[in-house]
């Protein structure tokens, strides 16, 4: 009788280790988002790399956002890392646009494992309902990294393990 007690009890921990592993990713707020319309994306990093504390913070943006937004945190300084697109394109209030927001870093803090933090992007969203924005996360730390960059693949059964953050574009403002 112990060995199923303990056998159901190492199984319990198992799932609650696994629970928390999948909910301690980086993850973006709101989950979904009117297509073709501004948004405050809110990136939370809910801890460190394996106890060490966060020092940065890269995000990638997706194919389709021609405007991007970082705020600006103290203690933190921001960077902006641009890419020219292959073709102008017709940005937010009739501008054409020739450079896009590639990535944004956040450094600084440190940021405790034990604390969390949010880091903000106003972003222009594309029209693109019914699809998935993806935004690969590299948290850096005093020691070691945290990719939180996989895209999970059609037909994938299995969730990810280190998901990117994704934001869902729905129809409507």
């Amino acid at each position: 009788m112990s060995g199923s007690w303990l056998g159901s009890a190492i199984a319990a921990a198992a799932a609650m280790v696994s629970c928390s592993a999948a909910l301690a990713h980086v993850t973006v707020q709101p989950a979904d988002a009117p297509a073709d319309s501004y948004a405050h994306l809110t990136f939370t990093v809910p801890h460190g790399c394996n106890g060490s504390a966060t020092t940065a913070l890269r995000i990638k943006l997706p194919e389709g956002i021609l405007s991007a937004k970082p705020q600006m945190k103290p203690g933190w300084n921001v960077e902006i890392k641009s890419r020219k697109l292959k073709a102008p394109a017709q940005g937010p209030h009739g501008k054409t646009i020739t450079d896009v927001v590639d990535e944004v870093v956040w450094r600084g803090g440190p940021l405790p494992d034990n604390l969390y933090d949010t880091f903000g992007l106003v972003v222009r969203l594309p029209d693109r309902a019914g699809q998935s924005l993806y935004f690969p996360a590299v948290q850096e730390c005093e020691q070691g990294s945290q990719r939180w960059t996989e895209i999970p693949q059609a037909g994938q059964a299995d969730k990810p393990r280190t998901p990117a953050p994704v934001v869902r574009l729905k129809a409507g403002r």
